[in-house]
């Protein structure tokens, strides 16, 4: 395939060189060019704007933060021209409606649109193994497997575009309240004394596990959140997309506005760019020191 990947962030990077490395013929840009340098070595074509990466492609991946940066990359009047007869999915996180608003604007311009939010980090991302999300028509649905297949073993077609995104924030909400309990009840263990491992042992042998839980323990008990495979910051955008995504339908969102509080304040303090278990240190500020 002939495809146009735009940005290639600490997830779009590693999910470029798969689709390099099974065959795909890949131009990239990203606003910072340093970023895309090695994919460039490795047989990518660098572009320097938007227009120029979707000039020669068949298919527009996009990996970018927000809604607000698809629109800069992809719905600038130099590039909605070239959208005609294109096809353009998105991979990043943003909220149902908002994915809604672009699939009708791409439309409008002549491409198709469709969506494929991913779960799974930096680790995942590099050995083809993230869980794929699919937003879209069958026909579209049928058509991005080559695509796909590179990223994920078993990409799943949720259902019409919006409802990728609504079980991507879904799965969103449940990493920012496990991970905010979890640290709490870490944060009480170390408090009073008791042993981590025996603790550990109790939550594996229960109902209450959740593998997410080995995945941060090191973190949380070394102190350690820098080398982020998701930053805060980012957690902090997501739960925010959730508070008013769930606003819209109507939810109670009186517990994510507490994890939306603890997020802002580690954002005010310098933890933006560490790993989202940073919230650990939020909620337990002073059990390291035992």
């Amino acid at each position: 395939m002939d495809i146009a990947f735009l940005g290639t962030g600490l997830m779009g990077h590693p999910m470029a060189r798969r689709l390099l490395e099974h065959g795909h013929r890949v131009a990239v840009y990203n606003r910072t060019a340093e970023k895309a340098a090695d994919l460039v070595e490795s047989g990518a074509a660098a572009a320097e704007t938007p227009a120029r990466a979707i000039a020669d492609s068949e298919w527009v991946v996009m990996m970018l933060a927000d809604a607000g940066a698809i629109e800069q990359a992809l719905l600038d009047a130099s590039v909605t021209s070239l959208l005609s007869g294109r096809r353009v999915m998105n991979m990043g996180t943003i909220a149902p409606h908002e994915a809604r608003e672009l699939a009708g604007r791409v439309q409008a311009a002549g491409g198709e649109f469709m969506e494929c939010p991913v779960l799974g980090s930096i680790p995942e991302a590099g050995a083809g193994t993230l869980i794929l999300m699919f937003g879209g028509t069958e026909q579209q649905f049928d058509a991005a497997m080559p695509l796909l297949r590179a990223l994920g073993p078993k990409p799943l077609h949720i259902g019409p575009v919006g409802h990728a995104s609504a079980l991507k924030l879904a799965m969103n909400q449940l990493i920012a309240g496990l991970t905010t309990a979890f640290s709490l009840s870490l944060g009480l263990i170390r408090s009073e004394g008791v042993e981590v491992d025996k603790f550990m042992t109790v939550v594996r042998d229960s109902a209450l596990y959740a593998p997410t839980y080995d995945k941060k323990l090191g973190r949380m008990l070394a102190g350690d959140f820098a080398n982020p495979n998701f930053p805060l910051r980012h957690m902090l955008k997501d739960v925010r997309l959730l508070l008013d995504t769930a606003a819209r339908d109507g939810l109670d969102v009186q517990v994510l506005q507490a994890v939306e509080s603890m997020l802002e304040q580690g954002d005010r303090s310098g933890l933006g760019d560490q790993d989202y278990s940073a919230l650990y240190s939020l909620v337990a500020p002073h059990s390291t020191e035992n």
